[in-house]
């Protein structure tokens, strides 16, 4: 989720509705200027008894924080408390119950996204070991309730959990015990855009089986694969879902922009303090009638706050979010953005891509969706078989994409090389969620705890 860093500057008033609009054109660039960001979450438990830490406790997240200082992170602070680092390798962040997120710098390739990471990992790793802290890969809590974990000091998040039970029953199981790796990516224009994202809304279930890896709640098999993305189904249908006008004729940036206008606020940030604005309407904003701040307009800050308070299974706000991976180990971390680069970022690969899935029907993707969190690979598609008989072609798709833009390492090596993980998932026909249910079930003998050995970092 996004962290407030910038300046309170309110200079741009929104004057009509084509501003809106704008801020997604204000996005596009040449395909040499497209970059690659990539973000991954991990859980943070204490080695000795693994709780989760709380914000203020003897080394907890404030103390993980401030160990970060001596690899060049600088922090962020909201209200006295350092609540996200800002540094060269992007920005790290609180997720609400304090898992830690790091949003990647915009990369020229997977190789730099790579190295990124290792770093990153490399540095919590360093900071947990002096404070008995360890790090979690797995797409949702195994063993936590949410009566187990701590809230972190951040104002949006306040008044998120006070909304989130008015409009689903999973919203707070959304913030607290899931964990996610995204990645966003450019587009050249208006076309180019809609095409990705309707190549990654329709593959985007494909995504989710592969990074399947949330099998366990609160100690026990919970009969889901990606538990994860299960939960999104009930957590505000007003700001999620798979979107079926994106594959309307005439789908483009307007379009986009009046769903989001639909899209209940959250919040208004003013004076570095969050308003509580929940379940009002932009369009009430517009006119200057927002009841929180009655007679005051927005600002393109103000929208871009919004934008990033929806959570369809792809986003869009200056660029594309790719959404539907669970939290996973470091090679895992490296698939996800070599997975959708390769489908994305090469025009044939692109083209094939769409190719594959452009004849499924609205009700044909959304019963792909709503499969794959408990079945996974063995999903059914449009047309019979199951999603791992297209497993295969869909990597050899990116794979061709990644071979094209030869991008080529110190060592000689191209990107191709990062799908592989991918690979032995689709070789072996199981998603990690299942090997992970093989062990529980077999070596663990039903000890879930054994699975901080399994999946930390």
């Amino acid at each position: 989720m996004t962290t407030k860093t910038v300046s309170d500057t309110r200079a741009s008033t929104i004057e009509s509705r084509d501003q809106l609009i704008a801020r997604f054109a204000s996005g596009e660039k040449p395909a040499e200027r497209w970059r690659i960001g990539t973000e991954h979450e991990k859980f943070v438990y204490a080695t000795g008894d693994h709780h989760a830490p709380s914000y203020d406790e003897p080394g907890g997240i404030r103390a993980l924080l401030g160990e970060l200082e001596q690899h060049g992170w600088r922090p962020v602070t909201e209200d006295g408390n350092v609540i996200a680092m800002s540094g060269a390798d992007g920005s790290i962040s609180l997720e609400p119950a304090g898992q830690f997120e790091l949003s990647g710098a915009p990369l020229e390739n997977l190789h730099q996204t790579c190295a990124e990471t290792g770093r990153h990992l490399a540095q919590v790793k360093a900071a947990g070991e002096k404070l008995g802290i360890g790090f979690l890969g797995l797409g949702m809590w195994p063993d936590k309730t949410r009566a187990e974990l701590p809230i972190m000091p951040k104002g949006r998040y306040a008044i998120m959990l006070r909304h989130m039970p008015r409009v689903g029953t999973m919203g707070l199981d959304m913030m607290l015990r899931t964990c996610t790796i995204q990645v966003n990516l450019d587009y050249a224009s208006e076309a180019d855009m809609v095409k990705k994202f309707r190549v990654g809304l329709a593959l985007q279930p494909l995504a989710t089986a592969l990074f399947a890896n949330s099998p366990f709640t609160e100690g026990k098999p919970n009969g889901f694969l990606s538990y994860r993305s299960h939960i999104w189904s009930d957590t505000d249908p007003a700001r999620t879902g798979m979107l079926p006008f994106v594959f309307e004729d005439g789908f483009g940036y307007e379009r986009y922009a009046e769903y989001m206008l639909d899209v209940p606020m959250y919040f208004v940030y003013r004076e570095g303090r969050y308003i509580d604005a929940a379940g009002l309407s932009f369009r009430d904003f517009l006119r200057g009638e927002l009841s929180v701040l009655p007679g005051e307009k927005p600002t393109i800050e103000d929208w871009d706050d919004h934008l990033s308070t929806a959570f369809p299974e792809v986003r869009l706000k200056t660029f594309l979010e790719m959404r539907g991976a669970d939290g996973g180990p470091w090679n895992r971390i490296c698939a996800l953005p070599a997975f959708w680069v390769g489908l994305l970022y090469d025009s044939v690969a692109l083209d094939a891509a769409w190719d594959l899935v452009k004849h499924w029907t609205l009700d044909e993707r959304q019963a792909l969706r709503d499969a794959v969190p408990k079945l996974g690979l063995s999903a059914p598609i449009a047309g019979g078989g199951q999603l791992r008989d297209i497993a295969g072609a869909v990597l050899d798709i990116a794979h061709g994409g990644l071979k094209a833009r030869a991008r080529v390492s110190a060592a000689g090596e191209d990107e191709t090389g990062f799908l592989e993980p991918l690979r032995e998932i689709v070789r072996a026909g199981k998603v990690p969620a299942e090997r992970l249910l093989d062990l529980y079930h077999g070596d663990w003998g039903g000890d879930v705890s054994r699975v901080y050995r399994a999946a930390s970092f």
